[in-house]
């Protein structure tokens, strides 16, 4: 199973420099800490559950915001 599907159709990959869009994600959202903001490949999911948490919001949103800060690819 692929930890990384979402509503077991859409997958989730970080996209660019992650140590950019998290600076970023940090300046628009003061709660989050690094601790929230840490990537590791093959872990999205665990990335996109802690800031899920910390901003109170739903995963598609959360995708949503994290998509807006990254590169066309």
């Amino acid at each position: 199973m692929d930890n990384n599907q979402i509503n077991g159709t859409e997958t989730f990959k970080v996209i660019g420099d992650w140590s950019v869009q998290s600076k970023q994600l940090k300046e628009k959202f003061s709660q989050l800490t690094d601790a929230d903001l840490k990537f590791e490949a093959g872990k999205e999911n665990d990335l996109l559950t802690r800031v899920e948490t910390r901003l109170n919001k739903k995963r598609e949103e959360v995708i949503n915001i994290i998509r807006k800060g990254q590169p066309a690819s």
